[in-house]
């Protein structure tokens, strides 16, 4: 059940903010917040149709959905 305070019940949240932090903002910090809105926006395009994990075989998530109910 959820509560306040417990960590597991947003843990695929959390490592995406994480992998959002040390590859967007540390490599390219926004100026101002147009640039990221648009950089969050492109950077969650990226995440989901082009970046490759292994455990996915190697695919994107979206390929790898695709794959799955084709």
């Amino acid at each position: 059940m959820s509560r306040k305070g417990n960590c597991f019940d947003n843990a695929v949240i959390e490592s995406f903010f994480g992998t959002l932090k040390a590859e967007y903002f540390h490599l390219a910090p926004p100026n101002s917040v147009d640039e990221l809105e648009a950089g969050v926006h492109d950077y969650v395009r990226y995440y989901n149709h082009e970046r490759i994990k292994l455990r996915l075989k190697g695919l994107s998530p979206v390929e790898y959905r695709l794959r799955r109910t084709a």
